[in-house]
């Protein structure tokens, strides 16, 4: 499965799920005072943005140094998008990360890690660059894209929420569940195809 830049940029956008993760922000952020919300968000999405950069950047390396071969972490990201996905179409009554934190201003975790930069995203990211190591920039301009996205959503998540109605929400977030499990699919398959040619 080739991707272009259009295509990368939704997939990130997928796997970081900013209208799934809006629940998540808000409850998180009950305890911030107001005025200071933004500026967490800001944060926790600029921490987010460089931990799957140094990802992007030094993933390819990553993986040889670990002798993995790019068969092996499309099929085990393919497994664990799928995992995700299945999340997101079935959600925990706990919400994604076995409920939510309240209470004081969150620093990394649960809203840069794993909110974010989860597994399935360092994985996509790793995934990205191994298989077109001469398209970085593109990659680099998607997961850009990807970050802003997330910020313009996360920013406005209070207004959005109340705009479109809880349920609303949660059916958009099925919805981009089910993409993601198709193209989780493509990936285990592509990956098993490339396996069987090379037997």
């Amino acid at each position: 499965m080739e991707y272009n830049f259009l295509s990368a940029t939704v997939l990130l956008i997928l796997i970081t799920d900013p209208l799934g993760n809006i629940p998540l922000f808000i409850g998180c952020l009950r305890g911030v005072a107001p005025n200071r919300r933004v500026v967490v968000i800001l944060r926790e999405i600029a921490i987010a943005f460089v931990i799957l950069l140094v990802f992007m950047v030094v993933g390819d390396r990553f993986l040889r140094m670990m002798s993995l071969t790019d068969l092996s972490l499309r099929i085990g990201g393919g497994i664990v998008l799928f995992l995700i996905a299945l999340r997101m179409i079935f959600p925990h009554p706990d919400g994604p990360f076995g409920g939510d934190v309240r209470g004081g201003e969150p620093l990394i975790v649960p809203l840069a890690i794993p909110a974010l930069a989860g597994p399935s995203a360092l994985a996509t990211v790793m995934l990205l660059t191994s298989q077109a190591p001469g398209k970085t920039f593109e990659w680099i301009g998607a997961l850009t894209v990807t970050m802003v996205v997330c910020a313009i959503v996360l920013v406005l998540a209070e207004r959005i929420q109340a705009l479109l109605g809880e349920r609303t929400v949660m059916a958009f977030e099925r919805l981009m569940g089910l993409v993601l499990a198709a193209i989780s699919v493509e990936m285990i398959l592509a990956g098993i195809k490339a396996f069987v040619h090379q037997l």
